[in-house]
Order: C-alpha cells, then sequence, then structure tokens
C-alpha cells in the first residue's frame, strides 16, 4: 500500500490556495453588481476600440520572436555540440549576459539608436530604420524580445540536449546517407520536441507580457493597450487583468496540447 505523502499535498494545497484564492476573489469581484453576477465589464471591454488590433499585434510579435529566437539558437547550439564543445561556456555566458542588463536600459540603448535616423536621412540605414518601426508591425520590439527571452530559451533548449547524444544520431543518419542539415533536421530535431516546445512557450508568455519596451518606445500591443484602457473603472480594470491570464493560459495550454499530440502521433 502506498504511503500517503501529506507533506508535499500540504506544500501543493497552500500554494494552490496562494494563486486561486485571489484569482477567484477577483473574478468575483468584476462580476459582482447590485443585481446579481454581471458581466458588463467583459462585454465592454471587448467591445472596446483597439482590443482586437493589440491582441493581434502581441500574437504576431510573439510568433515572429518564437521563429527568429529559434532559427538563431538552435543552430548554434547543435552546431557547437558538433564541432566545437569547448565553446559551450562561452555561448552559455553569451546567451546569459541579458540577465545582467535592466530591460530599462536596454530599451534606452534601443531608442538612442532609434534617434540616429535623422542624421542617416541619405543613407540606406535611414529607410530600415523607419521601416522597423512600423506601427503596424514594429519589428523594432522583436529584436528587443529576442534577446531578453534569450537566457531562458537556452535553458530550456540546453536541458532537451543533454538528454540526447546529438554527435551519435548525425553520425548515425550520415552512415545511412544522409547530410549534415538533412541529419539534424531529421533526426536531431523530432528528439527536440519537448525543448523546443518549453523555449516557444516561455517566449511567447514574456511577449505577450512584456510593457516596459513597447511603451518607451511608443508602440501599443496587447501589454500597453491593457494598461491604457483599463483604468476608467475599478472593475473593466480587473477585468483586463483576468481576461489577459486568460488569454496567457487558454495559448499556452493549447501550444502544451498541441506538443502532446504531435508526440502521440510519433
Amino acid at each position: 500500500m502506498a504511503k500517503v505523502r501529506w507533506g508535499r499535498g500540504a506544500v501543493l494545497l497552500v500554494g494552490a490556495l496562494y494563486f486561486l484564492v485571489p484569482l477567484a476573489a477577483s473574478a468575483y469581484f468584476s462580476v459582482d453588481s447590485r443585481k446579481g453576477i454581471d458581466f458588463h465589464a467583459y462585454t465592454q471591454l471587448l467591445q472596446a476600440p483597439g482590443f482586437l488590433t493589440a491582441l493581434q499585434l502581441s500574437l504576431e510579435l510573439a510568433v515572429t520572436s518564437v521563429v527568429l529566437l529559434l532559427l538563431v539558437l538552435v543552430p548554434a547550439m547543435i552546431a557547437v555540440r558538433l564541432g566545437a564543445p569547448r565553446l559551450r561556456p562561452v555561448l552559455e555566458f553569451l546567451c546569459s549576459l541579458p540577465l545582467v542588463v535592466p530591460v530599462v536600459a536596454l530599451t534606452t540603448g534601443i531608442s538612442n539608436v532609434l534617434g540616429w535616423a535623422p542624421q542617416l536621412r541619405a543613407t540606406p540605414f535611414y529607410q530600415t530604420l523607419m521601416a522597423i518601426q512600423d506601427q503596424n508591425f514594429p519589428f523594432v520590439l522583436v529584436l528587443a524580445y529576442v534577446p531578453m527571452a534569450l537566457p531562458f530559451a537556452y535553458r530550456a533548449l540546453d536541458g532537451g540536449l543533454r538528454g540526447v547524444d546529438v554527435r551519435t544520431l548525425v553520425e548515425a543518419a550520415r552512415s545511412c546517407g544522409a547530410s549534415v542539415p538533412r541529419a539534424v533536421v531529421s533526426v536531431v530535431l523530432p528528439n527536440l520536441r519537448s525543448a523546443l516546445l518549453n523555449a516557444s512557450v516561455i517566449t511567447v508568455a514574456m511577449v505577450l507580457g512584456e510593457f516596459t519596451t513597447a511603451a518607451i518606445l511608443g508602440f501599443a500591443p496587447f501589454s500597453v493597450w491593457i494598461n491604457s484602457n483599463g483604468k476608467s473603472d475599478g472593475q473593466m480594470s480587473v477585468a483586463v487583468s483576468i481576461l489577459s491570464l486568460a488569454i496567457v493560459w487558454l495559448l499556452l495550454l493549447l501550444m502544451n496540447a498541441l506538443g502532446r499530440q504531435r508526440r502521440a502521433k510519433a
């Protein structure tokens, strides 16, 4: 008969209550009224101008950040493991550097670089600087989000690579006639599905919740829109927080479900 681990259960219960009780109280406050339960705060929020546009922009930024981050980080980590194992500490150090750079300092540096645009009007760099500041899709935010997510994505991918003998898999694939790029794509990456999914989830959560950089640079993704439009009354402010949290959770659950479905098919 299995032993009942009351200590572990108590810790989990306390942790669950610590997070769920405030959320439940906030959710009740957002729908409470003198006439009973009323979802007016949520309906008013969903009908607010700019809601869907801001949410779509944040989703586009999140997807682009994930793609760019993986395209840069995954080949570098695999190349180091295959050809230069001694460079692993160097790569780890470089990927950890964003942790010691405050977000405000990073954003200030980006803002100063963008401020050079008038001085570069006669050069091709002017058009580039203006293009990455397009309000419809500010690519400059992607360039800021990728370094911010780099340390966390690196840890997720490094954990996956530690459980995979990359060199042996590539050599086995090459012995069957595959080139190194094909071996990596066909053999190594399928074994890194969980690590890739974890890195993607972390990046998406960070992009959807990031506020400082977008606000300072003057763009309005979902997090900035929430801050700007959730101050009209108390119930709407709480409804904004609950709704944003629910959207992030829903996206993360969908990503996890998609990853599990692909693993089951494999």
